[in-house]
């Protein structure tokens, strides 16, 4: 693998870092700012949505420049927005470095794999693109735990500072390690825009939200879960979310691996496993052992669903990927947004901390049936090309690339 998938990774790990640390320090920004818990809370879901927006639009813009040039701004933009949330003297201020920083997010993981599969031979693009998310996932093992610890003990503005700088490795290592590429030739709005009309793209995003939608649905509330649920402290909580983490990384590493093999096989797998694992979870949740193992096998389920998902998406949309792709990191934030609120509704209908659980079995079982659609969908596709090519096709051309 190319060294430039590093400083790729290493930008990966700082977003990573940055949007999900903030959980773990919202008691302490809370109280510097006077604000309530439920106040703070919209720095989380001002983030999801700053990437829901942020993805497609500054994908669009980046069209007018080349790739790694963009790259490079928008870690540029996400070192911005978390020093604005470091010296932020007021809430307000805080909230809207949160956003600068989130626009992004999915700009970058959008662009960064169609990069990263740019990189290496055809055959090795899930693989390419597991190995820039590979800084995501260790995110969730090291920085956040570590930047909780070191909000928690010096200062969550320190926190936010050493991600800021985190972004300005990624910077320089983008501009050093990534191969100057030139725009890409007729990257315009409306042949981005091409890629929606196919359904299969349309699918793939579908099972972007439902599938991780289902693993949000109780990762979001796993600490009252652990908490009330499997007897678990306070303080086990950070290390239950180190365990989800190390399932991440497992996954997405078992996702590339074998998603260049065999895509839709490896999504029937995950999405299938990841709906009955979550079902067993309801059981499973009062248990502190069987807790434990539980969420490891959903943090290595659900993230071994985002390189093949991505990969779909990229195969799908053909000539025009950039956008898709960007567009569908919103979907994993949407989904994170759509399952938060669910589960929400279910604890407050009285249904209990393990009821979210049930909320992401019928999510991923859902993103397992479009899974099922979309290969018959493809099949069928072959056997009515060759009649549209025999009373359509015009004689050859030669294509040069």
């Amino acid at each position: 693998m190319p060294l430039a998938l590093l400083a790729l990774a290493v930008g990966a790990f700082g977003i990573g870092t940055t949007e999900f640390v903030i959980m773990g320090l919202l008691p302490e920004i809370a109280g510097d700012y006077g604000v309530s818990i439920p106040t703070a809370g919209l720095l989380v879901t001002g983030y999801a949505l700053g990437v829901v927006v942020g993805a497609p639009v500054l994908t669009v813009l980046g069209t007018k420049v080349s790739r790694k040039r963009m790259l490079m701004l928008l870690m540029g933009l996400f070192v911005l927005g978390n020093v604005l949330s470091a010296l932020a003297p007021n809430f307000g201020l805080m909230l809207t470095g949160r956003v600068v920083a989130s626009l992004a997010h999915g700009s970058f993981f959008g662009i960064g794999s169609v990069v990263a599969a740019g990189l290496v031979a055809p055959e090795k693009k899930a693989g390419a693109i597991a190995t820039m998310f590979t800084g995501l996932t260790v995110a969730n093992i090291v920085g956040v735990p570590l930047g909780t610890f070191i909000g928690q003990a010096v200062g969550w503005r320190t926190t936010f500072a050493i991600v800021a700088a985190l972004g300005v490795i990624g910077l320089l290592g983008i501009a050093r390690l990534v191969p100057a590429m030139p725009r890409p030739e007729g990257a315009r709005l409306g042949r981005e825009l091409t890629a929606f009309r196919n359904p299969q793209v349309l699918l793939a995003m579908a099972m972007t939200v439902l599938g991780f939608g289902g693993v949000f649905a109780a990762v979001t509330y796993i600490a009252p879960m652990m908490t009330h649920a499997a007897g678990y402290s306070d303080g086990a909580v950070t290390w239950l979310l180190v365990l989800f983490g190390i399932g991440m990384f497992l996954g997405n590493l078992l996702g590339g691996r074998f998603a260049d093999r065999a895509l839709m096989p490896l999504l029937y797998v995950t999405l299938g496993g990841l709906a009955v694992v979550l079902a067993l979870f309801t059981v499973t949740a009062h248990h502190k052992i069987l807790a434990a193992i539980t969420i490891l096998l959903v943090g290595a389920l659900g993230f071994a669903t985002v390189p093949p998902l991505q990969k779909r998406v990229l195969d799908q949309a053909h000539g025009a990927p950039t956008l898709a792709s960007a567009v569908n990191i919103g979907a994993f934030n949407l989904g994170n947004a759509l399952a938060a609120w669910l589960g929400g509704l279910v604890i407050s209908a009285g249904l209990g901390y393990t009821a979210p659980n049930w909320v992401g079995a019928v999510l991923a079982a859902a993103a397992l049936l479009l899974a099922f659609w979309s290969a018959a969908l493809e099949r069928r596709a072959p056997a009515r090309e060759p009649e549209a090519a025999e009373v359509m096709a015009p004689a050859p051309t030669p294509v040069h690339h």
